[in-house]
């Protein structure tokens, strides 16, 4: 039994992949910044937003206390803002980098200490294919996922003395709630773009999330690997 921490876990993608990791008998701690529906004896649900730094102390002190040690951390709180570059308002753009590149980072860096008493140590990011189309109407998120790509392969090098493992999954489009406000005309655009041309589900990225867990993943650190295959 695993201790796994993961982030964004109420809903969508997220409580996905609780429910996964649950069935594989580890403990799992989520946290969100609303509560879980969750009920099991090996899962522990902290209310707490990733973006605002006393609220990320707080969440890993009660995590010391309560469970001494973390063997993986997974990033997946996140939000996606939408729109034409020129329409983004400026606070849409700052929400944006806090949750998804501020609050990987922060977490990243509180989880150091708990991820050092494991025996195999990982940290599991989330990006995006975004990054790499270079999505129109996605400069916020398409600008945060990529600040989450650079700090994975950095703190790779500089977590590898601790044997931290830090790797992202790029998910294309999942039909979950972080997408239900962009249009089915501009997904299958997106789709399209794909060298696997259909949508993506949640056990893709499961699968993925598996093979960054293995003890026999100790030689892969700082990749990003991307679902769906880039044309």
């Amino acid at each position: 039994m695993q201790h796994i921490l993961v982030t964004g876990a109420s809903r969508g993608l997220g409580l996905a992949i609780v429910q996964h990791l649950l069935a594989q008998g580890h403990l799992v701690i989520g946290c969100a910044r609303s509560a879980s529906d969750v009920s099991h004896p090996h899962y522990h649900h902290f209310e707490a937003d990733v973006a605002i730094e006393e609220q990320v102390q707080a969440l890993f002190i009660k995590i010391r206390k309560a469970f001494k040690y973390i063997d993986v951390l997974i990033n997946n709180a996140g939000v996606a803002r939408m729109n034409a570059f020129a329409l983004t308002p400026f606070k849409n753009m700052r929400e944006t980098m806090d949750v998804n590149y501020a609050g990987t980072f922060m977490c990243s860096q509180k989880a150091i200490s708990l991820l050092r008493k494991s025996a195999n140590p990982r940290i599991i990011n989330m990006s995006t294919v975004a990054v790499p189309m270079n999505l129109q109407g996605e400069a916020a998120y398409a600008a945060s996922k990529s600040a989450v790509e650079s700090l994975t392969r950095v703190i790779a090098k500089e977590l590898s003395t601790f044997n931290i493992t830090c790797n992202a999954i790029g998910p294309s489009p999942i039909a979950t709630d972080l997408i239900s406000g962009v249009s089915e005309e501009k997904i299958s655009r997106l789709v399209e773009q794909q060298s696997i041309q259909k949508m993506a589900k949640p056990e893709d990225v499961l699968n993925l999330v598996d093979f960054f867990m293995k003890p026999q993943s100790n030689m892969i650190t700082g990749q990003i690997i991307y679902l769906g295959g880039i044309s």
